[in-house]
């Protein structure tokens, strides 16, 4: 599986951004996806994840309420919109495939993406 991840860039203090990851080389439609992120000396954290049908999410406590994720299927594309962004928020973004039909991709077993920089001035 190839995942394409774009949309990083550099925002404020409270701006927005979205960030896209197409996938090819399978059938994206049952496989559950999400985003991680990895910060300068840190491991890489769990951001969201979304179910294969789209139905179920979930969120980071430290993006809750800020950051929606969301897929089109028949894109075979997951979305990531990010607002009301924290100097915090600052890391490359990865988007994470399920290794497994039905599943949901985790820091320690997912496909990944080659990631996107998001960098929040303050």
């Amino acid at each position: 599986v190839q995942l394409q991840a774009s949309g990083g860039g550099l925002v404020q203090t409270g701006g927005s951004l979205r960030l896209s990851c197409v996938a090819s080389g399978r059938t994206f439609s049952i496989y559950g996806m999400g985003w991680f992120r990895q910060a300068p000396g840190k491991e890489r954290e769990f951001v969201a994840t979304i179910s294969y049908s789209g139905s179920t999410t979930d969120y980071a406590d430290s993006v809750k309420g800020r950051f929606t994720i969301a897929r089109d299927n028949g894109k075979n594309t997951v979305y990531l919109q990010m607002n009301s962004l924290k100097p915090e928020d600052t890391a490359v973004y990865y988007c994470g495939a399920a290794r497994s039909p039905y599943g949901r991709p985790n820091k320690a077993s997912a496909y990944w993406g080659q990631g996107t920089q998001v960098t929040v001035s303050s």
